[in-house]
């Protein structure tokens, strides 16, 4: 007899036969590519990854077969012709080494997978998954996709005052404009059309400012057929500059310019929302492998303009800074690293983007140091070392910067800005130059070697995956000596902060933000540390905020740091959408930046900041084989949605009323268990899934280690609540009331 559970679903019932669920392999990787038909592998010994799906609460793979073969045929014989692993013992379900035969060259490769559940259970195979291997198989290297299109239809077709159809398609994007004639348009005639990013009521803005883009384009239609409207290059972003090449696209996809807006002065018919679309030019992104709900409307609002602002911006097939210069820079591609892997389960290319900067560096000092968060970041997040292992070398000679490091106190001593760009140690802070809150630049300062003892404390442990036991150990040494010199050097006891450089007075937000949020300030001083970086403001760039960010939640300043986010002022993201912008800006705003652009993906912060600390979702071991889930919502009602990850989408609900009651109710992907930490609350009782629970209290919180896979509600509440009976469901209408979506799986 079959055991029938009930689950709660949406508001639905629905009965699931629990006793019959097998462990089955899902979302399945070659080379970290979920759609590796799209790209020749070279690797001659590719790695296989799988997620899971139909698992029992707890479960884990205890063993798992893996069979490869050149066609499909082989597998209904069970006898693949290139590579059977038989049955392993192994919860390995990340970068599964090939083992067999040869792989043929300039061909098409299959292969599928069975794992054996917690109880020894046999689950069935995986579906079949292809790729493909290029003429020559002889080297590892980090492999992309080639870009996407997408055909966009327009979401508002109006005529204005002057006569003229304004084309609204809803969102910027990276691409053209074609007209589609209707087939029984008799004759042609001439065509004027105005591309732009910005509107002037219901007219394309032609004088936007900055480098927000405008265009002008006249041509003629001679013939019924789709008409891709030719685009004029522009010259910078198509040939480069001294900080180094632009990138260029594919030549297939000639001009492409970001635009959101056509206003028709001309056309030989009429234009409606079925004569014209835009074709988008893109990364493959599907944008629904992440999402933020809160209480707050406006903090959603945020998250999805920056969420889509990593997608429009991939449109290079690199990271780059943005349409003016189109060239990749490090900071920026370490911002839209974590944004990628918060917002999609896709890693190849910020690990393109990654090796392609190291092979071609920028000149800020800074910048360099990103090269090793960028390194630990691919590491940390797919649990894989083979771009580590091309790159450390590297790293360690020109990344880390220790040439610069002076014998007596393993401090860095760099050059300044005004040092040659050619030196590569440019220092730069904060960019522009009217965001660094008034910085003193010193040859031995703050911000250098902030960045200087992470990288450091990285090293060791990249250093031990590799299994350099020396280096490690060398790292974790020159850490903790410089961890101390800096503090010693650079804080000022009397006024509790640190200052700029050694020697300076002066005490800037980025000199106390960065150690702030990378743990270098000692437990004691904390406090004071933040109440000066809080008393600062948000006196930085839309690049600064990201660290910003991660300080004030890193320092429990968590309202603070959410207010940041949502307030309506110049600086901050809800002015970039009131601005009329659809993707992230260069700057706060023109009054700051007077050239910035309006794509650029550095300003997309919050599609990190909210999935990483809001809803707390970030990897204590390396592809996630332990997963952090701390929700920091701060006076927020209530917070729900997923991240994708390696292993499978984490998933995340809260529900408080601050001080009184509290729950989190999560669900962990199989092959992996959670650290779930809680606010804490003294003389509360804390019960997982309805039963009291051990924990410790660390920092201000309830910590339950080793939560196994499926979904958990842990939660506390006052005795006077709990002894009344008391639910959070007056507080869920209210939230309903206010907007609230009903798409998420919890509650």
């Amino acid at each position: 007899m079959r055991e029938w559970t009930k689950l709660w679903v949406g508001g639905l019932v629905v009965a699931a036969t629990a006793g019959a669920m097998a462990l089955t392999p899902d979302a399945m990787m070659c080379e970290l590519l979920a759609k590796p038909g799209l790209v020749a592998i070279t690797d001659p010994t590719p790695e296989f990854s799988w997620g899971f799906k139909d698992a029992r609460p707890g479960d884990y793979q205890r063993a798992y077969q893996i069979q490869v073969a050149s066609a499909t045929a082989f597998f209904k014989t069970g006898q693949p012709d290139l590579w059977d692993s038989g049955k392993v013992d192994s919860r390995q379900s990340l970068g599964v080494a090939y083992a067999g035969k040869a792989l043929p060259t300039d061909a098409e490769v299959c292969w599928r997978v069975r794992v054996w559940d917690s109880r020894g259970k046999e689950g069935p195979w995986s579906h079949v998954l292809a790729f493909k291997t290029a003429p020559a198989t002889n080297a590892d290297s980090a492999l992309r996709y080639p870009l996407a299109q997408k055909h966009v239809k327009p979401v508002r077709v109006v005529t204005n005052a002057q006569g003229r159809v304004l084309v609204d398609f809803g969102r910027a994007a990276f691409g053209w404009v074609e007209l589609v004639p209707p087939r029984d348009m008799r004759r042609g005639g001439p065509f004027t059309l105005h591309l732009g990013e910005k509107a002037k009521g219901d007219s394309v803005d032609v004088k936007p400012g900055g480098t927000i883009r405008y265009a002008k384009v006249n041509g003629a239609l001679t013939s019924p057929n789709v008409y891709r409207v030719p685009l004029m290059a522009d010259k910078r972003n198509t040939s480069g500059g001294k900080e180094g090449a632009a990138i260029l696209l594919p030549p297939e996809f000639g001009v492409v310019m970001p635009f959101r807006y056509v206003e028709v002065e001309e056309c030989p018919f009429p234009v409606t929302a079925e004569t014209i679309r835009q074709i988008a030019v893109h990364y493959p992104f599907d944008l629904s492998a992440a999402r933020f709900v809160s209480s707050d409307a406006v903090l959603d609002r945020v998250f999805e303009f920056c969420k889509y602002s990593i997608k429009a911006t991939t449109f290079a097939g690199v990271y780059v800074d943005g349409d003016r210069e189109r060239i990749p820079y490090e900071a920026d591609a370490y911002i839209n690293q974590l944004c990628h892997y918060c917002t999609d389960r896709e890693f190849t290319l910020a690990r393109y983007s990654h090796e392609y900067l190291m092979a071609h560096p920028t000149w800020p000092t800074e910048w360099k140091q990103h090269s090793v968060m960028m390194a630990w970041a691919d590491w940390m997040y797919t649990g894989n070392t083979e771009s580590l292992e091309r790159v450390y070398d590297v790293l360690k000679a020109k990344k880390t910067l220790e040439f610069c490091a002076r014998e007596s106190d393993g401090l860095l001593v760099t050059g300044g800005p005004a040092a040659p760009m050619d030196s590569g140690l440019r220092d730069i802070t904060d960019w522009p130059v009217g965001e660094r809150d008034g910085f003193v630049f010193k040859p031995v300062n703050a911000v250098v070697n902030a960045f200087y003892c992470l990288n450091l404390r990285q090293m060791s442990e990249m250093a031990a995956a590799l299994g350099k036991t020396a280096d490690a150990e060398a790292y974790r040494a020159k850490y903790e000596r410089t961890v101390k010199a800096f503090h010693a050097l650079f804080f000022n006891a009397e006024r509790g902060c640190y200052v700029d450089g050694e020697g300076a007075a002066h005490a800037s937000l980025h000199a106390n933000m960065l150690p702030l949020a990378f743990g270098l300030v000692p437990e004691a001083e904390r406090g004071r540390v933040a109440r000066f970086t809080v008393s600062r403001g948000m006196a930085c760039s839309v690049y600064g905020a990201q660290y910003l960010l991660e300080a004030l939640f890193e320092a429990g300043q968590d309202d603070t740091a959410i207010h940041l986010m949502t307030r309506d002022e110049p600086r901050g993201w809800v002015n970039m959408m009131k601005a009329g912008s659809t993707i992230t800006l260069e700057a706060w705003d023109i009054l700051y930046k007077p050239n910035l652009d309006w794509n650029h993906a550095w300003g997309a912060v919050p599609a990190n900041i909210l999935p990483r600390y809001v809803m707390g979702v970030r990897p204590l071991e390396a592809g996630f084989g332990k997963v952090l889930i701390r929700p920091q919502i701060g006076s927020l009602e209530a917070v729900e949605g997923y991240v994708p990850t390696v292993r499978g989408t984490v998933r995340v609900g809260v529900r408080q009323t601050p001080g009184v009651r509290y729950a989190v109710t999560v669900e962990v992907p199989v092959n992996t268990t959670a650290r779930v930490e809680l606010p804490w609350r003294g003389g509360m009782t804390l019960l997982m899934d309805g039963k009291a629970v051990a924990a410790r209290v660390a920092g201000g919180r309830f910590v339950v280690d080793g939560v196994s896979s499926g979904r958990h509600t842990l939660s506390w509440q006052r005795g006077e609540e709990a002894a009344c009976g008391s639910s959070f469901g007056g507080r869920v209408r209210k939230i309903v009331g206010c907007g609230w979506r009903s798409w998420v799986p919890f509650f």
